[in-house]
């Protein structure tokens, strides 16, 4: 049976661009791109066009871009190099209500952490983020788009605010990066973490961008990889992989973003036929390929589990459907139902036959799961 995928937030098929370019530079790429042999050097120049294609993706310069293990890798290196940087005049950090698990966690346990709330649609207000900075804050993170709801937070200016009070400021990109436009350079952040896998290249990539004349101190030492920025031996051929995804992404953002919003406008309109569904997130602030919509009095697994057997891929962000065994936090923060979620992501790959079978399978499953809890 064919299947339809609809779960890109969490992880998007590999590129067929990605994977072209990764077979082909397994195949040619052997040396170490920090030696000066042949092999070593036909190495840094795929190395070097790999972070100069992220780096146009994201609007930065080539310097800017700190190739990690993903996006967990990057928003650490950038929590701890902030907390280092910053400690002479304390260890204070900023994080909103709604952040991915890797910033919460990473800021907890590099110090103090002040949790700015959210309003019901999962939205930060600038002057709660700004008013809680205080003389010992060592930095702000900030996500560009919500990794449940989709909401998108008020990054410019909250950049702006930190900028002028002295504060750096960190962006969370990972769920936004191939989704909307991004221009690093104008939008004046000290530190943008990206995922590779999140937007079509293999997983195990990612990237920190570091502002130009900003130095922190590197969270993996033993090495002078990356410009002593982050030790380890590039995976050449994973990161040409990465290179090539953006490539592709950045010749096409704007027809796919409109390409998604068109699916997931079809899933928001379809979801609001069936009695007790709700959409989730900021309707004029959101993340063109994702939705997430409440089901009243219905656990996600069944739904889940329903959707799965009519072929079709989604997740939660409920406790049921994951490793852990808590509510979303996202949802709890903003005042909703955490128990009972159901996140669709669109993607490169995605067509209306997709959104079709979901519709199709959706309603019915709902209603069959509603007439089983009501035996």
């Amino acid at each position: 049976m064919t299947r339809s995928y609809l779960d890109h937030a969490s992880t998007s098929p590999l590129r067929p661009e990605a994977r072209d370019a990764m077979v082909a530079a397994l195949d040619s790429v052997q040396g170490d791109p920090g030696r000066i042999h042949e092999e070593g050097m036909a190495a840094r120049v795929a190395l070097e066009t790999a972070r100069e294609q992220v780096a146009a993706l994201l609007g930065a310069r080539g310097r800017e871009v700190v190739f990690t293990s993903g996006a967990t890798e990057a928003i650490a290196a950038a929590v701890w190099g902030a907390a280092q940087r910053g400690r002479a005049s304390g260890n204070h950090h900023v994080v909103t209500a709604v952040e991915h698990s890797a910033v919460r966690f990473a800021a907890e346990r590099a110090g103090d952490v002040t949790v700015v709330p959210v309003d019901r649609n999962g939205r930060v207000a600038v002057e709660d983020v700004l008013g809680a900075i205080g003389p010992q804050t060592t930095s702000v993170h900030v996500q560009w788009g919500n990794h449940e709801v989709g909401t998108i937070q008020p990054v410019a200016e909250v950049v702006a605010g930190c900028r002028e009070r002295g504060v750096l400021v960190h962006v969370d990109a990972a769920q936004a990066a191939g989704r909307v436009p991004i221009a690093f350079d104008r939008l004046g952040a000290d530190l943008l973490s990206i995922s590779g896998h999140k937007l079509g290249g293999p997983t195990g990539t990612g990237a920190l961008l570091v502002r130009r004349g900003l130095r922190i101190p590197p969270l993996l030492v033993g090495g002078d990889q990356e410009r002593a920025r982050r030790a380890g031996l590039e995976p050449v051929a994973a990161l040409v992989g990465l290179g090539a995804a953006c490539r592709a992404v950045a010749s096409t953002l704007i027809e796919e973003s409109a390409a998604a919003a068109r699916l997931t406008d079809r899933i928001r309109a379809g979801a609001a036929l069936i009695p007790g569904v709700e959409s989730y997130g900021d309707r004029d602030h959101r993340l063109p390929h994702l939705v997430c919509l409440g089901i009243d009095g219905i656990e996600p697994q069944g739904v889940l589990l329903g959707l799965d057997r009519a072929g079709i891929a989604a997740h939660s962000g409920s406790a049921c459907s994951s490793e852990s065994l808590e509510p979303s936090p996202v949802l709890e923060a903003m005042g909703v139902d955490a128990h009972r979620s159901l996140r669709l992501s669109v993607g490169w790959n995605t067509t209306h036959d997709d959104i079709d079978r979901l519709l199709a399978s959706l309603g019915p499953t709902i209603t069959r799961l509603r007439e089983l809890a009501t035996g």
